[in-house]
């Protein structure tokens, strides 16, 4: 494939278990994650994306260590072993349809530190290439739950670069500029809602930075702000149906998408509104008309 044909990706759509014990239930999402691969696929899609806590996403009640408030989180509660078995059979799905993968799932760090909310970036062999740990906790999720990231991250498929942010992080713009400063062409957005003022977010996100956004989200959110792709002036190029079932949305990423509103903000954002500005003027003065 020439470097400059767009690449096809998608965004899924998925009832996530709140239930981290219940492994019938992790099974159950990865297989519904397996089947939304293969449609995606089969739609010429070369890279998925899928939510925060795409297998489970813990509710902080159920993880609470004090079942009458949320207190530290006791993951000696999480099924560990029914998401490694799923994280593995959703490698190896990848690997046979030929598609890069990302989808959120908790990871582990040695006792007594709490794990990272994450994702995992899965190559079109299985591999696991690279993984981002969401940086911008939420109170909860830094108090009780998470050990917080360090760093943004980007991976690049046939020529197009990708960043991720997760969580609650669409709130935090400096985020999607440090990206925007990374030359990415795409920012993949894995999130468990609120959706109407993530997804808003999203879009302003994609528009002032001038690149495509994925934004993936649960099925319970979906009536507020389904999954979707956003384009760089900030409309959405394609949606899933605001409903709770399973889905896909499909989009072509343009890698050559140019206009001259990136490299004019990065002209903006140096000196040259400095060199401009008339400070010697006595007319500069605010106190007269």
């Amino acid at each position: 494939m020439p470097d400059t044909d767009p690449i096809r990706i998608a965004a899924g759509q998925l009832d996530t278990p709140g239930d981290p014990h219940a492994a019938a239930a992790l099974h159950r999402a990865g297989r519904d994650i397996r089947q939304l691969m293969t449609q995606a696929h089969e739609q010429g899609a070369r890279l998925i994306h899928f939510c925060e806590g795409a297998i489970c996403a813990p509710n902080k009640r159920i993880m609470s260590s004090d079942p009458s408030t949320v207190a530290e989180a006791d993951w000696t509660r999480f099924g560990w072993e029914a998401q490694q078995a799923e994280l593995r059979s959703i490698a190896e799905h990848a690997a046979a349809l030929k598609l890069w993968t990302v989808l959120g799932a908790v990871h582990r760090l040695t006792v007594p530190h709490r794990p990272h909310n994450s994702l995992y970036v899965i190559d079109n062999y299985g591999r696991v290439v690279t993984r981002y740990d969401e940086r911008m906790l939420s109170n909860t999720k830094v108090s009780y739950m998470y050990t917080p990231g360090t760093s943004p991250i980007t991976f690049d498929v046939e020529g197009v670069r990708f960043g991720c942010a997760l969580g609650m992080e669409s709130v935090y713009p400096e985020l999607f500029l440090d990206y925007e400063r990374a030359d990415v062409h795409c920012v993949l957005l894995s999130t468990q809602g609120p959706g109407a003022s993530f997804a808003l977010q999203a879009q302003g996100h994609a528009s002032s930075n001038s690149y495509w956004i994925s934004y993936a989200t649960c099925a319970a959110d979906a009536h507020l702000a389904p999954s979707g792709i956003v384009g760089p002036d900030g409309a959405w190029s394609a949606r899933c149906a605001a409903t709770d079932a399973a889905a896909v949305a499909i989009a072509d990423i343009d890698r050559e998408y140019e206009n001259l509103a990136r490299p004019w903000r990065r002209t903006a954002r140096g000196d040259r509104y400095a060199a401009a500005a008339a400070s010697e003027d006595s007319r500069t003065s605010r106190d007269s008309f």
